[in-house]
């Protein structure tokens, strides 16, 4: 069983690297915008030899730095308003451990699960609160520098992630709302809805910015 599971719902921009990140305030109920806090994040995802997780629209990943360092299995559901996120503590080596290949063995079976895309993230998070101070969402700024295990290529490349945090919305209808409205303001700066579905899939180059 996974030690806790969430539900991530954010919506991902593509930037250049001059792009200034807008000031937020005013719009929904965003009273406040912390400062941006920098992480160093760590990240190798793991796979079968013919990417059956990604297949399925699953991200296994194994990440260190932030609060929530472990492993990590992100599924995503046709139809779903976001996606479930399980999370295991972290361990001390990189192979797969058995709770977690528990949950994924309908997909690989008893196939190999090896690294195949090591992600390093420089993060600046801002965090955006209503005027009770209660965490309606976080625009993360993205630096991403990552290796192709497979094919020995590294991309760079730099988003944005808009997600919702415990204090958004009670509906679907108005969690839609906020992150149109916060949607616009950053489309307004240049940035780009990103083609991107995963920051694996960009690294292995098998989504359509390659």
């Amino acid at each position: 069983m996974p030690h806790h599971s969430q539900i991530e719902i954010e919506r991902k921009y593509d930037v250049d690297a001059e792009t200034v990140v807008p000031d937020l305030v005013g719009i929904g109920a965003i009273a406040v915008a912390e400062p941006a806090q920098r992480t160093e994040l760590l990240a190798v995802y793991f796979d079968t030899p013919d990417l059956r997780l990604g297949a399925a629209r699953m991200a296994l990943r194994r990440r260190e730095g932030g609060a929530d360092a472990g492993w990590h299995l992100k599924i995503a559901r046709a139809g779903a308003e976001g996606r479930t996120e399980l999370h295991w503590p972290l361990t001390d080596t990189d192979v797969v451990p058995d709770e977690v290949r528990a949950e994924v063995r309908e997909i690989v079976g008893d196939a190999e699960l090896a690294a195949v895309a090591r992600v390093a993230n420089t993060r600046l998070t801002v965090r955006l609160l209503d005027a009770a101070g209660h965490p309606l969402a976080e625009l993360c700024d993205d630096h991403v520098h990552a290796d192709d295990l497979r094919a020995g290529v590294t991309r760079d490349w730099r988003e944005w992630e808009v997600e919702l945090l415990a204090a958004a919305p009670n509906s679907a209808k108005k969690r839609a709302a906020l992150l149109d409205a916060v949607e616009q303001a950053v489309l307004e700066t240049g940035a780009r809805a990103s083609v991107s579905s995963s920051k694996v899939a960009r690294a292995l180059g098998i989504d359509p910015l390659g």
